[in-house]
């Protein structure tokens, strides 16, 4: 089934785009996703990997396209009238700025991008200056874009992850115990700063953290020496280092029944699996995140069952967030058309998470840099599931 998606998507990627409806007057949106099909095809359109063999590099891009597809799917059932251009950002034929400048682009009024690294930059300046939005809804970093009132980060950055962490101890763990276990690592030294300013800004009572350096080889006996059999203590991984992440959970959930606590995880947790194996029953450990879905809706249990019948497969979280955006903002645009930029932060036409868009503001100035998702949901995982603790 996949590989079926793939070959219509040649043709939907390397023709004019996506009709998601025939007919004058429509709002125009162009998708851009790592979908890599001059990796996974040959010139003459054969795939190059074994009939049951799929890469995992693929599966981002693809599955997004997968919930954009749904979500144009059911926006054409409501008569919204759209045209939609897909384009794939590993394309070995173009580049992203040459896609970028086609001419169907020039009337372009809204640039949904899943993209990370540099082209998040080169996503900015097209939408800053052809005066569009850019919805970016994956990548968790600003690339230094600066003075640009249309680019829209939907994944939080670091600083905003660790500033919601910050609040979220204080108004449940400030009478307790807190120590950062931390590994050296620049990433580490970024979370330390932006704990320590925001204790420095806040209005309420700083909190008081214990930061200990560990080595990579550290063991349960370094643990404990900062632990109170007498005390619920808050442990916060002060790193983004998965394999440090899961390393400390596993220690301090074989101690658990000496030592009460919980553990504090960084966003980068929500790609952490183990956390449903028995060694982490009986550990509390919770972890914030710009992405919720409990997936009990009617939407989801649609896509769900779609999946399940059509794709014998699971919807991963990607085909959710692709079909969210593409929703929301396309609902926003025929509201709103060219007035959209206008109306970025606009919470109608939720489907699944509740995003908070708020404006970044550069300093010392307090300048307008860009528009950011600031909703963050703290997650439990606890006896092998894990629910939300908002």
């Amino acid at each position: 089934m996949k590989k079926i998606i793939f070959l219509l998507l040649i043709s939907f990627c390397f023709s004019a785009g996506i009709l998601a409806q025939n007919g004058n007057g429509k709002h125009k949106i162009a998708v851009f996703a790592p979908l890599y099909l001059d990796s996974a095809f040959d010139s003459m359109e054969n795939y190059r990997y074994e009939k049951n063999q799929f890469p995992a590099f693929i599966n981002p891009g693809l599955e997004f396209y997968e919930g954009v597809q749904l979500a144009l799917d059911s926006l054409k059932k409501e008569g919204i009238r759209l045209e939609v251009f897909v384009y794939d950002t590993k394309s070995s034929v173009e580049t992203v700025a040459e896609q970028l400048e086609r001419p169907e682009m020039s009337d372009v009024e809204l640039i949904i991008a899943h993209c990370s690294g540099s082209d998040v930059r080169i996503f900015a300046e097209a939408g800053l200056r052809k005066n569009i939005p850019v919805i970016n809804p994956n990548f968790p970093s600003d690339a230094g874009i600066k003075d640009n009132p249309f680019f829209v980060m939907l994944n939080s950055t670091l600083k905003t992850q660790c500033e919601g962490i910050y609040r979220y101890v204080q108004k449940n763990y400030a009478t307790n115990p807190i120590v950062v276990y931390r590994r050296k690592g620049q990433a580490e030294d970024m979370i330390k700063k932006i704990f320590d300013d925001y204790g420095k800004s806040t209005m309420s009572v700083p909190l008081k953290l214990k930061y200990v350096d560990l080595p990579d080889s550290f063991t349960v006996t370094q643990l404990k020496a900062q632990l109170d059999s007498n005390r619920h203590t808050l442990c916060i991984a002060g790193s983004l280092n998965d394999n440090f992440g899961k390393r400390l959970s596993l220690q301090l959930a074989s101690i658990r029944k000496q030592y009460p606590v919980t553990v504090m995880g960084m966003p980068t947790w929500d790609a952490i699996k183990d956390f449903t194996k028995p060694e982490y029953k009986d550990l509390e450990i919770i972890y914030s995140t710009p992405f919720y879905n409990a997936k009990t809706d009617k939407v989801s249990t649609s896509i769900t069952n779609y999946f399940n019948t059509v794709m014998y497969a699971r919807p991963s979280d990607m085909v959710f967030r692709g079909y969210e955006v593409t929703w929301k903002y396309a609902k926003l645009l025929g509201q709103y058309g060219k007035d959209l930029s206008s109306n970025l932060g606009n919470k109608q036409h939720k489907v699944f998470t509740d995003f908070d868009i708020q404006p970044s503001l550069g300093n010392p100035n307090m300048t307008l840099d860009y528009f950011e998702n600031k909703k963050l949901y703290f997650l439990k995982w606890q006896s092998g599931i894990i629910k939300s603790v908002n």
